[in-house]
């Protein structure tokens, strides 16, 4: 019984201790050759997915700075102002157009996109609130309460504004206008550096005249009118030459 015994334990499967410690030592080396390979490309990995995060993050802000810029609405702030709600300087903006989001309620309401400051550094912040007419005295955005911050952009990157009223030339504000920019340009620096990035752009904004300009010789108007229908050599109205040489003719 004793023998049987003993032929049935040694027909068991197995390994011995030499073919263990030869398997160990082979995954080691397959471990480290894999551990080197990987050391080598998962910096270049990580600079590529980088890149592509800042590239999808410059075109989310910017597409929501065009956005919003065009769509800018000549709106007062009361009936006895003139002046729309829209004031801009190199580091902040401050306008009026259509709500939109998925939790607001229709009407308009006022944005701002401004540069702030929290535990991370330097941010630029869509704020917004939903507008009401202003009380009289005072017209100032300052003075309304603005809230859901959204974060366009982090430090090194800083954003830049500049307004044009469409004769070409730049400002870098643009407080108590008549009309609203014609175009406005966001300049995007990395601070560190201080290059300007290629992402930069500019927008058109799609209404710059309050709906009395719709009108022709509207009083509304005043001195509001384009640059260039009061330039030397600007075309005329078909109707005021017509009459024009029919008095010369009389």
């Amino acid at each position: 019984m004793k023998h049987l015994h003993r032929r049935r334990r040694s027909v068991v499967a197995g390994f011995t201790l030499l073919e263990a410690l030869i398997a160990t030592t082979l995954m080691g080396m397959v471990l480290a050759a894999i551990g080197a390979i990987t050391a080598q490309w998962l910096p270049s990995w990580n600079r590529g997915f980088m890149r592509v995060q800042r590239s999808e993050l410059f075109a989310v802000a910017l597409n929501r700075l065009a956005a919003d810029l065009s769509a800018s609405e000549f709106v007062t702030p009361n009936r006895e102002s003139k002046l729309p709600i829209f004031e801009g300087t190199a580091s902040a903006v401050t306008l009026l157009r259509s709500a939109v989001g998925p939790n607001t309620e229709p009407g308009l309401e006022v944005v701002r996109i401004a540069e702030s400051t929290d535990r991370q550094g330097i941010a630029l912040v869509r704020t917004r609130t939903p507008f009401a007419p202003f009380g009289l005295g005072d017209v100032s955005a300052d003075q309304l309460n603005f809230t859901d911050p959204v974060v366009l952009l982090r430090a090194p990157f800083r954003v830049s504004f500049s307004y044009s009223s469409g004769d070409g030339s730049w400002s870098d504000t643009w407080h108590n206008a008549g009309q609203l920019p014609s175009a406005v340009r966001f300049l995007v620096r990395d601070s560190t550096t201080g290059r300007t990035l290629a992402v930069s752009s500019a927008t058109m904004v799609h209404v710059e005249l309050p709906a009395d300009c719709a009108g022709p010789a509207s009083p509304a108007c005043g001195s509001q009118s384009s640059p260039a229908a009061d330039a030397p050599g600007a075309p005329t109205d078909a109707g005021s030459e017509a009459r024009g040489n029919t008095s010369r003719g009389q």
